[in-house]
């Protein structure tokens, strides 16, 4: 169902990306990625269709990410990219749309606009019901239940917290008093249009993607309210500071609630953010966290192979969503790159492990000698190196070994050799 709802967006989307290819322009100079008249009347003709479906399956293409706006200019986003080898790309896709149904079918401008926030608000509470009905609704009964929750929309926002608080901003003429009914079946009409529901002779069913859709957001309020470290809020850097301690199953839990409580795209730059920083820890736990993300964050990941603190952990992850068993994921890594990952890893150790799991770090290793991995940690250059010759000479039995760790330490000290 959703291949077949953005069938004719991604038939825009993939002709603009042929068609228009990378430093070619097709778009209007508005900031919104809008066609050119030019380009809608040449894709009209390439494509058999009127301009104004063109038009329309382009703003599709748009709301669904299949194409993504930057500045004046738009470019094919990861799902057209996955298409034909992704479900769950299209799924999201088409998620994407059912998000912005208000935006896909615009209000009628004979509708009382201060109103419709409100409208919007309320409107997942009455898809939750359609879904928990599992049939076929009266549209009079909608209407109750969205003259009740807008009621409390608006109670809500009559509250007086406590405090000095600014003045409150005056309410559009005429929004408490409009009529909810047209606004009801505009809606309705919106969220027809984009495939979730079907509307007519007086009731409204949904679809059975439009089902699916809704269940998800239901999972995924109740996975983000079971927060069990209690972290959803956090920023996160803290969110993967508060899981450092949690088994690798808890640790899941936390980061799908933590992602569920915010847009992925907004969640994916977060946790490349918190991997940037000097801790090591954090590094190797925001892509544990961008593995439950998946195939959203793929484009983001991919972006960052040329900074040489994250490629190492960028192409693990890469692998492994390519398919390849976690367990042979490192061979995708150079020498020099699984040797900066050993030292990285050895500094997360270091600043939050305990001396014998610094020791038995040693094994995992490519190198086959202690002589050998010394020469190439120091010819990586990783800015924690001395730290952590220093942290494993200290913790290793062997008093030989340790020694030769510890000069191995002063000499990148002093830039030796």
């Amino acid at each position: 169902m959703a291949r077949s709802g953005l069938a004719a967006a991604a038939r825009v989307a993939h002709w603009a990306d042929a068609a228009l290819g990378p430093g070619r322009d097709g778009s209007a100079s508005d900031g919104k990625g809008t066609l050119s008249d030019a380009t809608a009347e040449r894709a009209a003709r390439d494509l058999g269709l009127t301009v104004a479906q063109v038009r329309a399956d382009w703003d599709t293409a748009r709301l669904a990410g299949l194409v993504e706006v930057h500045g004046d200019s738009a470019r094919p986003g990861w799902r057209l990219r996955a298409w034909d080898r992704d479900d769950s790309a299209v799924l999201r896709g088409w998620v994407a749309l059912f998000d912005a149904w208000s935006l896909a079918h615009p209000e009628p401008e004979r509708l009382e606009h201060g109103a419709v926030p409100d409208v919007v608000s309320a409107m997942p509470q009455v898809l939750s019901f359609l879904h928990l009905s599992a049939g076929p609704v009266p549209v009079e009964q909608l209407l109750d239940l969205l003259e009740q929750r807008v009621t409390e929309l608006r109670t809500e926002r009559c509250e007086i917290p406590y405090g000095p608080q600014p003045e409150p901003a005056p309410a559009p003429a005429g929004a408490e008093d409009a009529p909810l009914a047209p606004l009801l079946d505009w809606a309705l009409h919106a969220l027809a249009s984009v495939g979730a529901l079907t509307y007519g002779d007086g009731q409204a069913t949904l679809t059975p993607l439009g089902n699916w859709a809704v269940w998800v957001k239901l999972e995924q309020i109740c996975v983000a309210a079971q927060s069990p470290a209690g972290n959803i809020e956090r920023a996160a850097e803290d969110m993967l500071r508060g899981c450092a301690q949690l088994r690798p199953n808890a640790a899941r839990d936390e980061y799908r609630a933590w992602l569920a409580a915010r847009p992925v795209g907004s969640a994916v730059t977060e946790l490349l953010g918190a991997a940037r920083g000097d801790d090591a820890l954090l590094r190797g736990l925001a892509f544990e966290a961008l593995r439950v993300v998946g195939a959203p964050a793929e484009h983001d990941v991919r972006a960052v192979l040329d900074e040489p603190t994250l490629r190492p952990y960028a192409l693990l992850w890469l692998a492994e969503h390519d398919g390849v068993d976690p367990e042979d994921a490192h061979e995708v890594l150079t020498r020099e790159e699984a040797t900066w990952l050993w030292v990285d890893t050895a500094a997360a150790v270091a600043d939050h492990g305990e001396a014998p799991m610094l020791v038995r770090h040693l094994e995992s290793a490519v190198q086959p000698t202690v002589p050998m991995l010394l020469d190439e940690v120091r010819a990586v250059g990783h800015p924690r190196t001395v730290q952590v010759l220093v942290a494993l000479a200290a913790a290793h039995p062997d008093p030989a070994l340790a020694k030769a760790v510890r000069r191995a330490a002063f000499q990148v000290h002093t830039g030796g050799s």
